[in-house]
């Protein structure tokens, strides 16, 4: 069964999450549709809290945990790059997860909506098409559906097929560049740049969470800070309809193509799922950054003045 007999839209609600546990068993000789809650706590790097302790304190029962730190390109010098495709599905044979599973990615109760759409975006681009996004964690505690707490639990492995990465949705820093060096010039590629930072980082008013890294923005991109996409209280994803107040507001053309950045590609995720949600734009003209700002800040050269700033 694909995962739209399970839920009919990409972001999926507590009630629904909990009616699909309900009628779902995780163990190795279950027979598909298996549901399994994928919890992707992360937090930044200049936070204090790290995510296997969210995991460990409150997740929802039977979830397993990704590691973004972990499950990524060990060789590469910026901080969770996409792995390898043996490496995911290496990861993914660990975690117990078959191809067949429809799996629902959550945050951390405390963000809300954050680093989930990142780790849902990365099964859906190696292929693990069953896969969604819990529209929010938070609710799901504060609307009494269960937890549970303790160590990481072992689970009964399982063989993941090694996949084909979809290198048509994401972008890389020479790709990139080419754009930005051309910005605003006539005939330059209408392609928009949509950037999740805060809007002092994206200003460079405010300094990175990492250190030593300047702020700024790239040529002609457009600040889209996430938090204007969640709901202020519940830091859940915001109606579809509102959703695209927010990108019409902002300028963004939905006939253009687009790429998502931020930080370090985690949270350009959930301007992508934010776009999905809404039906902004075609999907297939969607990309994003894995290196992001860290990346760029740390390959530009300091006098190419591709890292620009508002004046103050």
């Amino acid at each position: 069964m694909s995962s739209k007999g399970l839920f009919d839209s990409y972001l999926v609600t507590p009630k629904q999450l909990s009616e699909a546990l309900e009628k779902t068993a995780t163990t190795k000789t279950s027979k598909p549709p298996r549901t399994i809650p994928l919890c992707a706590s992360w937090f930044l790097p200049n936070d204090g809290r790290n995510g296997m302790d969210t995991y460990r304190a409150k997740r929802i029962p039977t979830a397993r945990f990704f590691d973004l730190d972990k499950i990524c390109d060990r060789r590469s010098p910026y901080p969770h790059m996409l792995p390898s495709a043996a490496d995911f599905a290496s990861a993914m044979s660990a975690l117990g997860i078959r191809k067949d599973d429809t799996v629902v990615v959550y945050d951390s109760s405390e963000l809300g909506i954050f680093s989930a759409p990142r780790v849902s975006w990365t099964l859906k681009i190696f292929g693990h098409d069953s896969v969604h996004v819990l529209n929010n964690f938070k609710l799901w505690v504060d609307e009494g559906y269960p937890t549970e707490s303790g160590e990481f639990y072992s689970v009964d492995t399982c063989a993941y097929p090694i996949p084909q990465l979809d290198e048509s949705k994401v972008v890389d820093f020479e790709q990139v560049k080419e754009l930005a060096e051309v910005a605003g010039k006539a005939g330059a590629e209408d392609t928009q740049i949509l950037d999740a930072r805060s809007y002092g980082r994206w200003a460079g008013t405010d300094p990175e969470p990492r250190p030593g890294l300047s702020s700024g923005h790239m040529p002609g991109s457009i600040s889209m800070p996430v938090g204007e996409l969640l709901d202020p209280n519940t830091k859940a994803f915001l109606p579809a309809e509102q959703l695209r107040k927010v990108f019409e507001s902002k300028g963004i053309d939905p006939s253009k193509p687009i790429i998502s950045s931020c930080g370090t590609g985690v949270t350009a995720a959930v301007i992508d799922a934010a776009l999905r949600e809404a039906a902004y734009g075609d999907e297939s003209m969607r990309r994003l950054y894995d290196g992001s700002w860290t990346e760029w800040a740390q390959r530009v050269e300091p006098s190419s003045g591709l890292i620009q700033k508002v004046d103050s």
